[in-house]
């Protein structure tokens, strides 16, 4: 009973930091927001004790498939080089030189010890990453980047960690030992978790080739997915991170959604983009109920050693500036290195601009990886530094997340503006285009094949062929001849698409007024609220689909309030 109600209380306060951060009249962010709601709780007392292992399993995994899920393929493959050079090697080089500033910084921190705090504070956390981007408006290019790079340094990170605490505890270390376990853990974990991912689909594939398309069975096999995989790779000691990562990668190449019942995908977006919001909202807050936590140890610590009250408080900004400083140092000599490749191989590649390095340095935040590393470390009788570590670890991951909600959007507002139209823009509009001019072909290849007295058919044809080459001169700026032919279709289908939407939200409200009255039952209004819903969204994508020209007229109001009243037999529209 006690799990289920700490379960339900993480939900309803996850629930609660998204309302109010409506209800603030300036924009906070909302992972900053669940930090400071997790924090609150904990004050007041609700403490949900954090395992690693528990921490690790429960929550990253269905959060980075579904991230891997939904990367663009085709920029990944062409960015891999500078995805896997901040993946791997910026880890590495965090790792070692981080440890000797965290020793510098802190000099009761041995070197070793440092670079364990250093590994862990290396990997930059998906979720937070893709929380701050989501809503910054960041170009597609360094989107692109950064998620792939926080979706493949976790298991660099996590093995670098591993032997940085074991030569701490034990004084040993091989390079060869280390390089060799790092390749056992990353390569397999991508291999098993793209091999099972690839079963999985093809298991899929074939009973849908059977008729076998239960929505609910195949959504609820695709939310275990995730796990299985995670436990597969973690049970021979391989990373799990990078199994659920290559295992949506895997299943998305497969193409297997898109065999599947329109209910089927439309139900699993819907769950899958529920779900990702409330673990993600689930990560921050746990990261929130840590802190006052850490703020008594680290009161304790100043108190027992005899330290001034701000000498922890200056070692973590220390040792955030020192994180900070390496990653753009990194970024340049990545940005020189690929420069000069470039021009070895005649294929020019640009510098690295200081505010593409300052974009990049800033949205290096830490988050859940980080924390579930810290805590795992060995007791203190055999690491004397651990509470001052998951101390500092905390501290870090808290001032990269500030770093980066008040840092990041100030930085991407020096990049060069691009108040045209963008490349994913075009190439959507392009894209829609070359569809319409496909099935205009298909139209008049049927009317080619119709006899001439087919004549419900070929009207048939004519009317579908009438409204695509509409829908194709709204869309396609070269054939607006320059006289507002263009401007005018685009307004009228606006006009029309939002008296659409009004009818349907009048039809909506007069579904459940029936209701209400009892002249219709429950299955009836929610067969056709659920045709409702559908027209709705359909008529919302094809709005926000119509090309933006400048200066519009502005839309009159096409519908006004519509009195509705009762009567026995059913409701009538004045």
């Amino acid at each position: 009973m006690e799990v289920a109600l700490t379960v339900l209380a993480l939900l309803v306060i996850t629930a609660l930091s998204g309302l109010l951060g409506r209800l603030f009249p300036f924009r906070i962010p909302l992972p900053l927001l669940q930090i400071a709601a997790g924090s609150a709780v904990s004050f007041l007392g609700f403490s949900v004790p954090l395992s690693s292992e528990l921490f690790l399993l429960l929550l990253m995994p269905p959060l980075l498939f579904v991230d891997a899920y939904r990367i663009p393929m085709r920029e990944f493959g062409e960015l891999r080089a500078i995805i896997l050079s901040l993946a791997v090697g910026l880890v590495v080089f965090s790792t070692v030189a981080g440890g000797y500033a965290v020793h510098w910084i802190m000099p009761a921190i041995l070197p070793v010890a440092g670079m364990a705090l250093a590994a862990a504070l290396s990997p930059t956390d998906a979720v937070a990453v893709n929380s701050f981007l989501a809503t910054a408006k960041a170009p597609a290019r360094l989107t692109q980047i950064l998620n792939g790079e926080a979706l493949l340094n976790d298991a660099s990170g996590l093995v670098c960690f591993k032997f940085a605490v074991a030569a701490a505890t034990t004084g040993l270390f091989s390079l060869k030992a280390a390089s060799s376990n790092f390749v056992y853990v990353s390569f397999g974990g991508v291999l098993i978790g793209a091999g099972l991912g690839w079963l999985f689909a093809r298991i899929e594939l074939m009973a849908l080739k059977r008729g076998y398309d239960d929505s609910a069975n195949h959504i609820l096999i695709s939310l275990l997915i995730p796990y299985i995989i995670y436990l597969a790779a973690d049970a021979v000691n391989c990373s799990g991170i990078l199994a659920a990562v290559s295992a949506g990668i895997s299943i998305r190449l497969t193409g297997v959604m898109a065999e599947t019942q329109i209910e089927t995908r439309l139900r699993a977006t819907t769950l899958w983009d529920q779900l990702y919001a409330t673990l993600n909202g689930l990560v921050f807050i746990m990261l929130g109920q840590q802190l006052p936590g850490q703020v008594e140890q680290a009161s304790h610590i100043v108190q027992s050693a005899g330290l001034t009250p701000w000498m922890l408080p200056l070692a973590i900004l220390g040792i955030q500036c020192a994180m900070s400083i390496l990653r753009a140092v990194w970024m340049v000599a990545n940005g020189l290195v690929f420069y000069g490749v470039g021009k070895l191989i005649h294929r020019p590649q640009t510098l690295p601009s200081w505010r593409n390095v300052l974009v990049m340095t800033l949205a290096g935040a830490r988050g859940a990886v980080t924390l579930a590393a810290i805590i795992s470390l060995p007791p203190e009788s055999d690491m004397p530094e651990r509470t001052v570590m998951v101390v500092l670890a905390t501290g870090v991951i808290i001032t990269s997340l500030l770093l980066t909600t008040f840092g990041l959007p100030r930085a991407l507002a020096l990049l060069p503006r691009n108040d045209g139209e963008t490349p994913a823009q075009r190439e959507l509009l392009e894209t829609s285009i070359t569809l319409l001019h496909s099935a205009i072909a298909a139209l008049q290849a049927e009317q080619a094949r119709q006899p001439p007295d087919a004549n419900r058919t070929n009207d048939t044809v004519s009317l579908l062929m009438t409204e695509l080459n509409e829908r194709l001169r709204r869309l396609d700026p070269t054939l607006d001849d320059g006289e507002g032919k263009r401007s005018d279709s685009v307004q009228r289908k606006r006009d029309e698409l939002m008296l659409r939407l009004r009818i349907v939200r009048l039809q909506r409200r007069v579904l459940h007024s029936l209701l209400a009255d009892r002249n219709i039952n429950d299955l009836t209004e929610r067969a056709i609220g659920r045709q409702l819903d559908v027209r709705e969204q359909e008529f919302l994508m094809e709005l926000n689909d119509l090309p933006q020209l400048p200066e519009p007229p502005p839309a009159e109001t096409l519908i006004a309030a519509v009195p509705v009243e009762r009567k026995n037999a059913g409701l009538r529209a004045e």
